[in-house]
């Protein structure tokens, strides 16, 4: 691989596009590493490099998956709300979409209603990305909603980690438990003190 190459995946954390090549010289020699197995085509116009200096383990979701939030284990990991090991990225799409994702990095995707997708969607600078996460409360809310899926326990620690910040905002946490339909559940494990 040519040092130009190399530098310009670097510059992007591994992941370059078609639109970041700077002339179609130096385009054609990436699609020869793609055939020669040396750079890896995640998906139309999108290529990943694997040997290239990444400072954080962040991903352009952007990139890969379009219009995707960051959910569940990812954003409880984001806001230090549980201290379970992510085995994937876990992103939101909304329910009609497809999506083929690349063999790396682990991406695991859940669909949901576009109404339930665009609730509490945020902007956050992680690793150098601009990611779309949901906030706080609607993360809290997730967890309170999938508590059959990912375990009491687990939504136990989530709630308790929420209630021990200063940052908290129990009318939004109300507001979205009403959206979503889970208002009396989440009263009733914050009343008896979880």
């Amino acid at each position: 691989m040519d040092n130009a190459l190399l530098l310009l995946f670097n510059r992007h954390k591994g992941y370059l596009t078609k639109k970041q090549m700077p002339n179609k010289s130096v385009y054609n020699h990436l699609l020869k590493l793609v055939e020669e197995g040396i750079v890896e085509r995640v998906k139309r116009g999108v290529y990943y490099y694997n040997n290239a200096v990444f400072d954080n383990t962040m991903i352009d979701i952007e990139k890969i998956v379009p219009c995707g939030v960051l959910c569940l284990y990812s954003a409880w990991a984001y806001y230090g709300l549980s201290v379970q090991i992510q085995q994937s990225f876990n992103i939101a799409i909304e329910k009609k979409r497809k999506i083929q994702l690349p063999e790396y990095p682990p991406i695991t995707l859940y669909y949901w209603t576009r109404e339930y997708q665009e609730l509490g969607v945020v902007e956050q600078n992680i690793g150098g990305y601009t990611v779309r996460i949901y906030d706080l409360e609607k993360s809290v809310c997730d967890a309170v909603k999938y508590r059959a899926k990912i375990g009491t326990e687990a939504m136990a620690e989530i709630l308790k980690n929420y209630l021990k910040r200063k940052d908290r905002n129990f009318s939004l946490l109300m507001e979205y438990a009403k959206k979503m339909r889970i208002e009396k559940i989440l009263k009733t494990y914050l009343e008896i003190g979880i």
